[in-house]
């Protein structure tokens, strides 16, 4: 037995050559022209162009991830609160003193005197404040 001799199991099969004559000839069943005539054609997958036409983290719809904060200063607070009044971010929308999308997010700010004893709650506080509120006679939960 020798190497040129062997024969194999089964038979090998070959790919079919286009455009060399036969019934398949000139276009080699690819239509006319285009991309996809061409050698070596490859075509974007719709599903990437669609994935690529949506936002990433833009607009008013993604506001919620990263609410704006609304300040709001002693000086107002002064003006229309009485003393040993629980402040929240509900009780201020209700007086109208922020916007009701900003309830989300309150910041109390230093700005002005307090001279009334505040107790503030679920709002955020700046350091400033803190001390001042405090110094006051209000305390911040």
């Amino acid at each position: 037995m020798q190497i040129q001799n062997l024969k194999s199991k089964t038979k090998r099969l070959r790919s079919r050559r286009v455009a060399r004559g036969g019934k398949r000839g000139k276009t080699a069943g690819r239509g006319t022209k285009g991309q996809k005539a061409r050698a070596g054609h490859k075509i974007r997958p719709e599903i990437r162009d669609l994935i690529k036409k949506l936002p990433k983290k833009r607009g008013y719809r993604f506001a919620s991830v990263a609410a704006p904060v609304k300040e709001i200063s002693l000086d107002k607070l002064e003006k229309n609160f009485a003393a040993g009044t629980i402040i929240t971010p509900k009780l201020l929308v209700e007086k109208g003193l922020i916007g009701r999308a900003a309830a989300l997010r309150v910041k109390v700010l230093a700005n002005g005197i307090i001279t009334k004893a505040l107790v503030i709650s679920g709002c955020a506080v700046s350091v400033s404040a803190k001390t001042k509120i405090e110094a006051a006679g209000g305390s911040i939960k």
